[in-house]
């Protein structure tokens, strides 16, 4: 397991950064006070920080240049401050990388096993090996395969299910689903007809569409697709 201290006070974003990275075996503990993180660092070990620049109390920078100062500790900076002289200041004062908001989570996991990789010598054992996919997408040739296999789908049910597959384990609301998947302003803008192209969909994807393993509806709030 890898452990992971952020100091971020969006707990929101912190929240999903959490969800996210578990999935990769990366255990990520936030701290919103800057002091708190400090503090805990001289009580528990963590492979890696997560280091807002925009913080209370504190400047993220002030923060770096104390654990450089004292811990031998990669670092990555997560800030939306835009101006290149505080990347510039962070990356001299030690950090390891310099991440801008927004941001893909899928960015932040792959800069996070990069770093481990050079940092420690024994990266096979510190870096789990990710979990083999059941689904794959192709975005060059628009194809999706489960296990290897190649899933017949109109244009509508592509378009939804790529989207699900860019958005596994989040739950994504109907409204960002006509949005982002090209059905905005088309015949297929309605709640019923999103409902026919969900259902099947799982009808080429499930094991038993009635009870779906892989796309479930999350009342209320939209479809969550689990790749497992």
């Amino acid at each position: 397991m890898i452990k992971i201290a952020m100091v971020e006070d969006d707990l929101e974003l912190a929240d999903v950064l959490t969800q996210y990275l578990k999935q990769y075996n990366i255990e990520v503990t936030n701290y919103e006070e800057p002091f708190l993180a400090l503090s805990s660092l001289r009580l528990n070990k963590y492979d890696l920080i997560i280091l807002d620049l925009t913080l209370p109390g504190m400047d993220g920078l002030d923060v770096c240049k104390l654990i450089v100062k004292d811990y031998d500790i990669p670092i990555i900076i997560s800030s939306a401050r835009s101006d290149i002289t505080d990347k510039v200041t962070a990356l001299q004062l030690g950090a390891d990388d310099y991440l801008p908001k927004p941001y893909d989570p899928r960015e932040l996991e792959v800069r996070i096993k990069t770093i481990l990789r050079r940092f420690n010598h024994n990266s096979e054992e510190m870096v789990p090996e990710e979990k083999k996919k059941l689904f794959n997408l192709d975005v060059e040739k628009k194809e999706i395969t489960k296990n290897g296999k190649f899933i017949k789908l109109t244009a509508a049910e592509y378009e939804v299910l790529s989207l699900m597959l860019k958005r596994e384990s989040f739950v994504i609301s109907r409204e960002d689903i006509f949005e982002n998947s090209g059905l905005l302003n088309s015949d297929y803008e309605s709640s019923g007809s999103l409902a026919v192209i969900i259902n099947r969909i799982r009808h080429k994807i499930e094991d038993n569409p009635k009870e779906p393993k892989y796309l479930h509806t999350i009342r209320g709030m939209g479809y969550k697709f689990t790749n497992e």
